[in-house]
């Protein structure tokens, strides 16, 4: 399975026809050099807030409030491309409004024949609780893409391995993780994330992020780090478990993803952290025993 990442330059679109022609133009790049599928970033739908005046793109609520208008839009525009693509398109995430005027933070997934399906975001950053009007999804799911699953962690979840793990455990084997972050810690903070649950569970990881800046936008003013592809750091595997990764104003990274020689490589593992991860449910382990020293 080849996929490809995005390190997504993000822009200032004058109407939603000019943000469509600009993902038909990437994405498309992104399947003529084989993707099968493709990951964009973290609060994509935030780039449409350029549509509006900039007394509505300067304010986030205002600015959420007014993309929603798109919402349809955009489910036919990643679908048609996903369509005539062949492609699958983990579409980055709309900031979706619910019923009661509150927002969740939502990953589509498009698949080629026609159907999507998305993952809320489970974890709220700092900036999303003092926003004051997002909140955390309540489901965690993994997907069907061909012969194999994988789930979606959104930024500051791949953070959290718990929730990955009943992911992997449900059979999923290649994680995505859209994500946007602001500073150089948080962007590591990711890179880490995405390094640790790739080694614990013994699965691929595929992170997208946003780049450049936007001083128009509260929450897209500033962006940092790379596009990766991550693999568990063993036989047969890349040492630093970096699979690929953008350098520079390079748009896409991609790799190709073996699952067979994943599996495979079980057998020579020099560590096996997704089998022994039961060793630390271990009675004697589950509470840390004070002992003075004499």
């Amino acid at each position: 399975m080849k996929v490809a990442v995005a390190k997504y330059p993000i822009d200032m679109p004058h109407d939603f026809a000019a943000f469509a022609a600009k993902q038909q133009r990437l994405l498309y790049d992104a399947a003529n050099g084989g993707a099968q599928v493709v990951v964009l970033p973290e609060y994509l739908s935030l780039e449409l807030g350029a549509t509006f005046e900039e007394r509505v793109r300067g304010d986030l609520h205002a600015s959420l409030a007014a993309i929603q208008r798109h919402q349809g839009d955009w489910l036919a525009l990643f679908g048609g491309i996903a369509h005539d693509t062949g492609m699958h398109v983990v579409a980055g995430t709309f900031l979706l409004a619910l019923d009661d005027g509150r927002y969740r933070n939502r990953a589509y997934v498009f698949a080629p024949d026609g159907g999507h399906a998305w993952q809320d975001k489970l974890q709220l950053t700092g900036f999303e609780k003092r926003a004051g009007c997002i909140d955390a999804g309540d489901a965690l799911k993994v997907f069907g893409f061909g012969s194999q699953r994988s789930g979606i962690a959104v930024c500051y979840d791949i953070e959290f391995p718990l929730p990955v793990r009943a992911q992997c455990e449900a059979g999923a084997r290649l994680l995505f993780a859209p994500s946007c972050t602001d500073t150089p810690a948080g962007a590591t903070r990711v890179h880490v994330g995405c390094l640790a649950r790739a080694l614990e569970n013994r699965c691929f990881v595929a992170k997208a992020v946003t780049a450049g800046a936007a001083p128009w936008s509260p929450a897209l003013d500033v962006n940092t780090g790379d596009a990766a592809i991550y693999a568990p750091m063993d036989v047969g595997l890349p040492a630093d478990g970096i699979l690929a990764q953008t350098r520079g104003e390079q748009v896409w990274a991609i790799a190709d993803l073996d699952f067979e020689a994943l599996e495979a490589s079980r057998a020579n593992a020099q560590v096996a952290n997704d089998r022994d991860w039961a060793g630390q449910h271990l009675p004697a382990l589950r509470r840390a025993r004070y002992e003075a020293l004499d």
